[in-house]
């Protein structure tokens, strides 16, 4: 009999990593897709800074645009998913997504700044969603003890996405309009540069709208850990508020998201500096793939170390190195000033994941909560990219990127100390 009861016990077990696996292969698509779209945003700075005429303030309305739907959305999404379920959460946030795409299309068709921050709003509402629904869903799919590699590896593919944008966003919005187009206007020649952004963002669009199909009809485990007690109210603010390195942990991912974007946004025109490389922009779009490649490798890197050394600590090294590189970068020129600001994605890799569940230990209950704080705090993405454009307007762009150093300094604390359980 006992014999029995072992055999289905372990047929159970099987079934259920099974299905673990299975559910993990899947997010895995939707951690690469909002990498894409969210790297593409460093194409469209100054691609529309050129269009429309803007000086770096106001082309960073791109990435404040973009990651403010996080501090509005995160909120309401965790209620959202708390009401519906975490599956039906990401079906609900790749729609809103691909509405945003194709937003696009107007917007460059009236040729209104206005409507395309207004665009990547509604598609950040979309990714904002997907967040709040995917990383609880991650770090639920397996032992508490191999949370932070499990969501490093799936964030590695995030990072493919980033990796993969910059040549796709080169290719087919940098890249076009620049042959043959000397009998334009140039106000026929603005049309053409802002259509180009048109066919990318509708072929996103389908892409979403395909994935939400698809994930319509997988049958994805139900997350007991995370989703029972239905009835009691997690939501309450005092719950997740409570937990001191919950609250750092916010503050963590404000400070490297507004980091990681902030210097993905300027590096186009970091590298077209003379003092730096001297390089034009579609070239230069190029090399944003080695900031990106370098977070991919990184996390594919960090989710194994992960297994061995102490999350903490490497967390802390990483930030400690990313300070390095970035004042490196401010205190040098020509080569070495690049590929110093280039290699800080390596050591990004890890933080966001390593954050993410830093954070959510101990929460229970009120995890769901605790990932919509998280994910509101990526608002960092919207508020410091445009401190950092103000800086470039007034002391220039090289010397703006001490505001990263102190990002990172936060970080490294956080590591050592701050995301500790009390």
């Amino acid at each position: 009999m006992s014999s029995i009861s072992l055999s289905t016990s372990e047929t159970q077990t099987s079934a259920n990593d099974n299905g673990n696996i299975f559910s993990l292969v899947s997010l895995t698509f939707l951690f690469f897709i909002w990498g894409f779209i969210t790297a593409l945003n460093d194409i469209l700075i100054p691609h529309l800074k050129g269009v429309f005429s803007l000086n770096y303030t106001q082309a960073m309305l791109v990435q404040f645009c973009f990651f403010s739907a996080y501090f509005i959305v995160s909120l309401p999404a965790g209620k959202l998913i708390h009401k519906l379920g975490y599956k039906n959460g990401i079906v609900i946030g790749l729609i809103i997504a691909s509405i945003g795409c194709l937003l696009f299309y107007p917007a460059a068709e009236i040729q209104n700044y206005n409507i395309f921050l207004g665009a990547l709003f509604v598609l950040a509402s979309g990714i904002t969603i997907l967040q709040v629904s995917a990383n609880p869903y991650v770090t639920a799919l397996g032992t508490p003890d191999t949370a932070s590699s499990r969501l490093t590896m799936t964030q590695a593919f995030n990072s493919l996405g980033t990796t993969i944008a910059p040549f796709f966003g080169a290719m087919l919005i940098l890249g076009v309009g620049t042959v043959g187009l000397e009998s334009m206007t140039s106000a026929q020649l603005k049309l053409h540069e802002a259509e180009s952004v048109q066919f990318p963002y509708l072929l996103l669009a389908g892409s979403l709208l395909l994935l939400a199909a698809i994930f319509a009809k997988l049958k994805l485990p139900t997350l007991a850990a995370i989703e029972n007690d239905q009835s009691e109210e997690l939501l309450d603010a005092k719950s997740a508020w409570s937990y001191p390195h919950l609250v750092l942990g916010a503050v963590g991912i404000f400070v490297y998201v507004g980091a990681e974007v902030s210097i993905g946004s300027l590096l186009i025109s970091f590298l077209g500096e003379e003092n730096i490389g001297g390089i034009e922009e579609a070239q230069a779009a190029h090399y944003i793939a080695y900031y990106f490649g370098g977070a991919m490798i990184g996390r594919f890197i960090g989710s194994v170390v992960m297994q061995k050394l102490n999350p903490r600590f490497v967390l802390a090294c990483s930030a400690i190195a990313a300070m390095v590189l970035v004042a490196i970068a401010i205190l040098s020129a020509g080569q070495l000033a690049m590929w110093s600001i280039l290699a800080v994605g390596l050591f990004n890799s890890i933080m966001f994941p390593t954050i993410f569940s830093l954070a959510l230990v101990g929460l229970g209950k009120s995890t769901s909560q605790g990932s919509s704080i998280l994910c509101l705090a990526i608002v960092g993405g919207a508020i410091l990219p445009l401190i950092q454009g103000i800086l470039a307007d007034s002391i220039g762009i090289q010397l703006s990127f001490v505001l990263p150093i102190i990002c990172y300094l936060f970080i490294a604390f956080y590591g050592l100390k701050g995301s500790v359980p009390k």
